[in-house]
């Protein structure tokens, strides 16, 4: 079956060179489907297609790092997150450092969970916030509904592969084509994060849907396949800004009025090796664009600062690091700080356990007599999904296929299966009938 328009017109737009290795500057402006484009290559119409949507249903992924449910689980997610070199990465080692590390951590990480009540909320956090995304997606864009919400973890249940069978059960690809969008819950984009995210997503795709990866696969079945577009970053959106916003000015109300506003704001994001940040990851400078939305919008009326944590391992890492930050300051009788969690969609271990049990619980034992706090995680926030809808609103009106950004690899990228990841999520791979705008 004939794809709308050949290949060789397609390159003569861009090559995959042009594409991922550009010299002008980008913009954010995002990939957008040609009209021809955005009807499927489907040997068959798609059997979900219902008659109440012209292209519905869309499947919506909700893809983050996830955690263990129980501490039983907490071996085997410590296991696959250490074997993961997109976000630890080990070189050469990895295949040893990586199960060494993990054991020796299983015990102490089992008690951190058990305190926080056996388990990370993570998963409930998250489809909850898919599912009432997509309540909203099926009002304000019914063209595309029904709007169903999937959550794909990179090392917990549900994982990758797990949300990708459940997408061909519930009808979508094997020949029947159907929509899927992969949207970050990282709202920042990292290689270690999101980037490891799309890694995974590619690579179930092409042993599930591509003759080349599984042999049991047919051709017909590849023209029929799911369409994937992505939302891989929103670091600045207005509906993000404003949840932040009003987690902040909640907590700063409860500080007395006499000095509400020279409380030190610390905003916490999870760090990243040195390694990572010198072959050009966009992590850092795109966590420094959410805090300055945010500062914007309170009227920069408290000083502030960007700190990092979770730190693993002896190895340079991004700083300054939060709990120093935090020490340092109540030593110096600064006491009166709110720790905001700007990189992190929902609670989980870095929230409950190490900045509430650790870094708070130390700044007490110093002295600071209950004045440093946390602003409450946007979990079930309506503001913020009200802004998960709005993105994923946009996206689809739009017809995008990602973030132009996305197509640009980090200067000292050298990962083989990245590259091959953003040629086919940015419509060269097995998706060769997209159009390529940049």
């Amino acid at each position: 079956m004939s794809v709308h328009k050949p290949l060789q017109q397609l390159t003569k737009r861009a090559t995959a060179s042009q594409c991922l290795n550009l010299q002008k500057p980008l913009h954010h402006k995002p990939r957008i489907w040609q009209p021809q484009d955005r009807q499927m290559a489907t040997v068959i119409p798609p059997v979900t297609q219902d008659m109440t949507s012209s292209k519905g249903p869309t499947a919506m992924v909700f893809m983050n790092m996830g955690g263990p449910q129980t501490t039983d689980q907490v071996g085997t997610f410590l296991s696959r997150l250490f074997a993961d070199g997109d976000l630890i990465p080990l070189g050469a080692l990895q295949g040893y450092l990586g199960p060494l590390i993990s054991r020796r951590r299983t015990p102490k990480i089992k008690k951190q969970y058990a305190s926080i009540g056996g388990g990370s909320p993570i998963r409930k956090w998250s489809e909850y916030q898919a599912a009432e995304m997509c309540k909203i997606l099926d009002k304000t864009n019914p063209e595309t509904a029904p709007h169903k919400p999937y959550v794909a973890f990179r090392y917990a249940d549900p994982l990758t592969e797990e949300m990708y069978t459940k997408l061909l059960e519930d009808g979508f690809g094997k020949g029947r084509g159907g929509r899927a969008v992969a949207f970050t819950q990282y709202p920042q984009y990292s290689c270690s994060t999101t980037g490891s995210s799309l890694n995974e997503l590619w690579k179930w795709r092409q042993r599930l849907e591509a003759p080349k990866g599984n042999n049991n696969v047919s051709a017909a079945d590849t023209e029929g396949s799911i369409l994937w577009s992505v939302i891989d970053r929103w670091p600045t959106h207005p509906g993000l800004v404003e949840a932040f916003a009003e987690n902040i000015t909640k907590t700063l109300e409860a500080y007395p009025e006499d000095v509400r506003d020279s409380v030190v704001l610390l905003y916490s994001a999870h760090s990243l090796p040195m390694s990572v940040v010198n072959r050009g990851d966009p992590y850092p400078a795109e966590v420094a664009a959410t805090v300055w939305a945010v500062q914007q919008r309170l009227g920069f009326k408290n000083p502030y600062r960007l700190v990092w944590q979770s730190q693993v391992g002896p190895s340079a890492w991004l700083g300054a690091q939060t709990s120093d930050t935090v020490k340092n300051f109540v030593q110096a009788g600064q006491k009166d700080l709110v720790l905001i969690p700007i990189a992190f969609t929902s609670d989980h271990i870095e929230t409950l356990f190490e900045i509430d049990q650790e870094v708070i619980a130390e700044a007490d034992h110093l002295g600071a007599d209950g004045r440093t706090r946390r602003a409450e995680s946007l979990n079930g926030s309506p503001t913020f999904i009200n802004a998960l809808a709005n993105i994923a609103g946009t996206h689809l009106n739009n017809g995008e296929i990602c973030s132009r950004q996305m197509g640009l690899r980090c200067p000292g990228c050298k990962n083989e299966k990245c590259l091959a990841q953003k040629k086919f999520f940015m419509g060269q791979g097995q998706q060769d009938n997209a159009a390529v705008t940049l």
